[in-house]
């Protein structure tokens, strides 16, 4: 896990920032998602993904990122659109305290597949401790 920091072009029209494959992102990019319209109190996440390598990014408002790698918890908010954190493989994420309006945008290494998931957190710790 660790903070990436995206390019900031400032312009007096208004800002901009950019990504690309081998520049800022640390992989291939397969698939992007992005999480809206989340309801007060709400959590989103809560999973781990076997072989997935994850960008995670609040392009609007603001919201927390709780990562564990099976023996410590992290949780860094997100709140500016030129930060992200990579989240790598086999580390618990989840997403929470979204403030209104915001939009979490995420930048996958793989195609959706549901047998990546782990769904279950004390499934994901004996895997962390193999």
């Amino acid at each position: 896990m660790r903070i990436i920091d995206l390019p900031k072009i400032l312009d007096p029209r208004g800002n901009l920032t950019f990504l690309q494959n081998n520049a800022q992102i640390p992989f291939e990019i397969k698939r992007t998602y992005w999480i809206y319209d989340v309801p007060g109190g709400e959590e989103r996440g809560s999973h781990a993904l076997k072989s997935t390598e994850e960008i995670i990014i609040a392009l609007s408002g603001s919201f927390d990122v709780t990562i564990h790698d099976g023996k410590k918890e992290h949780c860094i908010s997100l709140n500016r659109s030129y930060k992200g954190i990579y989240v790598p493989p086999m580390h618990w994420r989840k997403i929470n305290n979204f403030s209104t309006n915001s939009v979490a945008l995420v930048i996958a290494s793989t195609f959706f597949d549901n047998n990546d998931y782990l769904r279950d957190f004390d499934e994901f710790i004996s895997q962390t401790k193999v």
